[in-house]
């Protein structure tokens, strides 16, 4: 199965997807990170950012607060401290596309104005109107991330009778709140939310199922890097989990996910680049 290709627009760049997987690499500013790479100092998350881009990253994702299970909140002035300082070198530095993992608008306005262009919002199901407008208004692509509650009570969310269904079913409502309020279609990118009120099982299914995204028409991200179910299976402590996620990064990209979103960007990329050639090939 080839993939559905798109012309992503993310402020003033076009994101070409459906080719070459694109990676997003991740740069987390916060204490807490569950995959225990987050950092505060912002001159060392600027130096892992370029690291990633050297490594052939397409896009790097900056957070500032941590949204594992039972995170605590961080709040907004402390999250900016954390971020800008990094999104404004990147911005200054380099060519790459900056994504902002936030769901506060006040964050979110910031990091646009230091030169982002995505907005990764992880309560993208539940995104209140302030915030589509904003990204309306900066012209900004956005991730709609399929998730229940908060990272405090999202696990006991976890209840589908078809996980699948309900996960476009939400999705779908998302997309269409964001076309009401005037986000155009081709600035718009899913994520079924892998560990966001799911369990194990949810998480393997939406996997083996992905492809059914592509009902809803825009480009599937997908991230699984390191998340504890890859751990569980493999019986391994989150820096054992390398392989794994390989494993779910390629089984996602053969059935259509665009984007990864990725901790180790080498050799994620070394696995990317076989199984597009591998897609190419069917295509």
């Amino acid at each position: 199965m080839s993939r559905i290709h798109y012309d992503l627009c993310a402020r003033d760049r076009v994101l070409t997807l459906g080719r070459a997987t694109q990676i997003m690499g991740i740069v987390n500013c916060t204490p807490d990170s569950f995959s225990g790479d987050g950092k505060l100092n912002p001159a060392a998350c600027f130096k892992l950012a370029q690291q990633l881009v050297r490594e052939g990253a397409n896009i790097i994702d900056v957070g500032g607060e941590s949204t594992r299970p039972g995170a605590k909140p961080v709040a907004a002035d402390e999250e900016i401290k954390r971020i800008i300082p990094v999104i404004k070198q990147l911005a200054d530095k380099t060519k790459i596309i900056i994504s902002v993992d936030t769901s506060k608008t006040e964050v979110a306005c910031a990091a646009l104005d230091a030169g982002a262009a995505i907005v990764n919002n992880v309560r993208g199901t539940n995104s209140s109107a302030s915030f589509l407008k904003m990204v309306r208004d900066y012209q900004a692509a956005i991730v709609l991330m399929h998730t229940r509650g908060t990272p405090a009570t999202m696990q006991s969310k976890a209840k589908y009778k078809n996980v699948a269904l309900e996960v476009i079913e939400e999705l779908q409502i998302s997309i269409e709140k964001c076309l009401a309020i005037g986000i155009k279609k081709e600035r718009i990118i899913i994520d079924p939310g892998i560990g966001f009120a799911k369990n194990s099982e949810h998480n393997l299914g939406l996997l083996q199922k992905l492809n059914r995204l592509n009902v809803l028409k825009c480009p599937i991200l997908i991230g699984t890097s390191r998340k504890s179910f890859i751990g569980q299976l493999l019986g391994t402590d989150v820096k054992g989990r390398l392989m794994g996620t390989a494993a779910t990064v390629v089984a996602a990209v053969l059935q259509g996910a665009h984007i990864v979103r990725v901790h180790d960007v080498a050799p994620i990329k070394e696995s990317l680049i076989i199984t597009d050639a591998i897609l190419d090939a069917r295509t």
